[in-house]
């Protein structure tokens, strides 16, 4: 089980600098959605190139031109790229088609898919990589989590593996650590911790457990 540090609100010097003081806890450096929107692959290229023992996710939520966009990243040096679950299949191919020309990975995010069993069922009939639950700010903030969705994830999910967003922090860990994810993504609650590398350090003993 991998954990996944999310990097959204952060400008690039400082994002660089605070992942320096929890990198040891952190197996993925997700270049966040906001942050993309800001540095564009400028920030893909810095995070490997001073993180390469680290593997990097570009939080592009593709949504059309799949394998240009995918292509974008992974020329920048990004190891997983993300496209939205509720695209169109012919996009999400061809996310899958440059990672495999790349050797890299695609995470279909199912945020807002209303059908999970049957897109899980479509996106693993394409060899998707990962298929990510992700409950988003503007959800969380109207109450809801993520653990639910990854329970029908974990129930129908025979072949690809699962990560998992939302809210996720030193306290709640546990229960999501439960049901075996492959990733644990936590952005918010490491980043705006009063001590981030101690919150880092008790996420990672809880997956390592």
């Amino acid at each position: 089980m991998k954990l996944q540090l999310a990097l959204d609100e952060k400008r690039l010097v400082d994002a660089l600098l605070f992942t320096e003081k929890v990198a040891e806890y952190v197996d993925i450096i997700e270049i966040g959605t906001p942050f993309v929107i800001d540095e564009g692959m400028r920030a893909v290229r810095e995070f490997k190139k001073y993180f390469p023992e680290k593997e990097i996710l570009a939080d592009l939520k593709i949504m059309d031109g799949g394998f240009y966009e995918s292509e974008l990243a992974f020329d920048a040096g990004a190891d997983y790229i993300t496209v939205l679950g509720v695209t169109d299949i012919l996009t999400a191919k061809g996310c899958i088609k440059a990672a495999e020309k790349y050797g890299k990975q695609v995470v279909v995010d199912m945020i807002c898919v209303q059908d999970l069993p049957k897109r899980i069922h479509e996106m693993e009939a394409i060899n998707a990589h990962v298929l990510a639950v992700h409950t988003g700010a503007d959800q969380q903030a109207a109450g809801r989590k993520p653990i639910e969705d990854l329970k029908v994830m974990v129930e129908h999910a025979k072949t690809v593996k699962i990560s998992v967003a939302g809210g996720i922090n030193s306290k709640t860990i546990d229960l999501y650590v439960a049901l075996k994810p492959d990733i644990v993504i936590v952005g918010s609650a490491i980043g705006n911790a009063a001590n981030p590398v101690e919150e880092a350090k008790l996420i990672k003993q809880a997956i390592m457990k």
